[in-house]
Formats: structure tokens, sequence, C-alpha cells
């Protein structure tokens, strides 16, 4: 592809610092990882940051320490990634998906509180922040007035939206617990990493566990320590090997710094595309809940409706002979076997997911894009859709 759906934006610095790293001898979870987790809770503005090798890590941590077990449930929307819901299912419970708001794609707070009203043992929530805009948190009908009311806990899902933010300010810092994934393609990376984020001091101190065996002291306390039991440790509980290495940290950490310019350059081509095919007829673009600049603009969707030019498939096809990248996300979860056939799933129970679904197809939208690349996006678009 001359322009690739995803592009990786690095320089010297993330070599730089993995020279470091393994220069050091030190190439597990250490300072880099410490360092990592100081700069999310600083940005956060919450009390804990736990460093992570993936975000799919994150939410099973997350949904272990709120004490979801077998018989629960909890909401999530079909629109997402699987990890999404498959970490309910590790600890035994049961997801409930719910539709999308049709103009947004996020999660609608009042269908939601129907899907607590409707459905007994609801527990808890997982709010997917869809391509890099916060689902509706904030106020007197929010996602967190919603789960307060009906006694529920509140997982964010922020894989696609750092670093984006809110009425309520940065995401991340509201809620129960908030994961964010540092995966190849995100908005940075680390190759795979992710974080977790919360001001509640016994979910904190259950993660920190959990993520490594369940002992009660972080590999690099122990090695680093200068008493001779340093490496005494107990276990406490059967947990999960989750830990982030320093070499993934180290490149994050550089990642970390760039994130806001990346941040920038992904609205300017969310801008120009959004100009470019608001027009256009039998195309449906995503409506932004939040101000241009709060958005992490990690995905830029269109959606071909049913009286589109060209079908998605032949669209995708014809870009691709062009040198265009493109990608779909996601199919929905009511689609895919394990889920429709174990919840017996109706995908007329899902119509805006299904609309969505039906024509959505990503464009490219990465920091490494000149100008040139979104003009010929623009110009192939275009043509294929007039």
């Amino acid at each position: 592809m001359n322009i690739p759906y995803f592009r990786l934006s690095s320089c010297e610095q993330e070599l730089a610092n993995v020279q470091e790293v393994l220069e050091s001898g030190w190439l597990t979870t250490g300072k880099w990882a410490q360092k990592l987790e100081s700069l999310f809770a600083e940005h956060c503005g919450t009390k804990h940051a736990l460093a992570v090798n993936s975000c799919t890590a994150a939410l099973h941590l997350g949904i272990e320490a709120l004490g979801i077990g077998p018989g629960d449930k909890v909401i999530v929307p079909s629109l997402t990634f699987t990890a999404s819901a498959e970490v309910i299912r590790y600890v035994g419970a049961d997801p409930i998906f719910v539709d999308i708001d049709k103009d947004t794609l996020l999660m609608d707070p009042r269908v939601v509180a129907e899907a607590i009203r409707r459905t007994e043992g609801i527990k808890a929530v997982v709010a997917v922040h869809f391509g890099g805009q916060s689902v509706e948190l904030d106020g007197e009908e929010g996602l967190i007035a919603v789960c307060k009311e009906y006694g529920v806990r509140l997982l964010q899902d922020a894989a696609h939206a750092f670093p984006a933010q809110d009425t309520y300010g940065p995401v991340g810092s509201v809620g129960d617990i908030t994961c964010f994934s540092f995966y190849a393609n995100k908005t940075i990376t680390s190759g795979e990493g992710g974080m977790l984020v919360t001001n509640d001091d016994d979910i904190a101190r259950r993660v920190k566990m959990m993520r490594l065996h369940g002992i009660d002291r972080d590999v690099w306390d122990r090695f680093s320590g200068n008493k001779a039991s340093s490496w005494v440790y107990d276990v406490k509980a059967p947990g999960f090997k989750y830990n982030m290495p320093d070499l993934n940290a180290a490149v994050a950490v550089a990642q970390f710094v760039k994130a806001e310019a990346f941040r920038e350059a992904r609205q300017a081509i969310a801008e120009r595309y959004n100009q470019a095919f608001g027009g256009l007829s039998g195309v449906q673009l995503v409506k932004w809940r939040v101000p241009v600049s709060r958005h992490s603009h990690h995905l830029f969707p269109i959606v071909l409706g049913k009286n589109s030019k060209i079908c998605r498939e032949e669209f995708i096809e014809k870009l691709s002979q062009c040198g265009i990248g493109t990608s779909v996300h996601y199919r929905p979860l009511h689609h895919m076997s394990y889920y429709r056939e174990k919840y017996s799933l109706d995908a007329e129970k899902f119509p805006n997911t299904e609309s969505y679904w039906n024509g959505c197809v990503s464009l490219p939208v990465y920091p490494a894009m000149s100008d040139d690349n979104v003009d010929r996006v623009v110009s192939e678009v275009s043509r294929l859709l007039t």
C-alpha cells in the first residue's frame, strides 16, 4: 500500500529509550514501567495508574477487582472488539449486549438505564469510548449518574480514547476504572501494552497484586531492594502474568510525550475528511458529540448507505487497487457465533448497530500521513462515491 491503513510514527527517542533499557540489563518490569505509570496518573489526575501487557489484561483485572463473578451480569455494547466482552466471560459472568446511538456510535445512557431496569443481576457497565470520543458520562442523565442510581460499577474501555477529554476532564479521570491500550495501531503504542487507572485504593491494591501471579511484591521491588530479605514474597491469590516489561514501557514513554502532537495531526486529517465527505450522497459521517479538540480521532469511519453509488466490498477493493488501505471496525459481537449462539442474540434487537455495520469503512488517519496522502484519499474516495 502506498497509503496503508496505519503507519507507525516513531523517531530517535524510542530507539534511545530501548537502548538504555538493553544496556541496563533489566528488561522486565522496572523503572520505565513506573515512569509510564507516573505520567498516566498525572495526566488523568488519578491516584493510581498500573501498567500491564495489554488493554485486555487491564479490562480483565478491572472486572476481577470489582468483584464480578459467576451469575453476575455486565452491560456492554455489541459494537466493540471482543475483548470488551470476553473479559466478562473470563470471570464467569454474562454480558448483556445493548445497541448504540445511531449518530455517535456510542453507548446511550438511557438505553443502559432501560437494560438495568429490565435485567436482574446487573453488577457493572463496560462503557466503550468508540473511535476516540467519550461516552456521555457527566450530567444528570450521564452514565455515571445512571450507574450511581442503580448501584452498579463503571468500567471504561478507553482503548481508542487517549488523550481524549470531555466536560469532566481527561478520559480516565472519573468512574471506577478506566483501561487504555498501547497496541500497535493505537493512538500511542508500545507494540503491546495497556494501562489501568483508578482512584480506588482497594482496586489498585488488588490489580497490582493480581497482575503478577498474585504475589504481594513487584519484581522490581524485590530485586532492587537493599535488604538481604528482599527476595522474600508471598502469594496471596492465584493471579495472572500481566505485567508490562520495561522494553515496552520505554517505547510508550517516548510516545506519551508526543501524544498531543499525534492527536492534533489526526484531528487535522479528520477535519479535512469531514469537510470533503460531508456532502456526499449516500454517505453518513459519525457525529462528534465532543468538541473536535477533545476527540482523540483514533478512527475515521464512514458509512455507505443503501443509496450509495457503490457497495462497501467494491469500495474497499477499488481503494486497495489505488494503493489506499482501509479497515472495518467492528463486526458486531451479536454476529459472532459464540455470543450469538450462547445468548440467542437477534440482530433485530440492535438496529443502530446493524445500520452502521452494513456500510462502515474506516479510512486512514495517522500522524505520518502527508498532505499529499490526505489529498489522494480525499480525491479517490470522492471519485468513487460521486
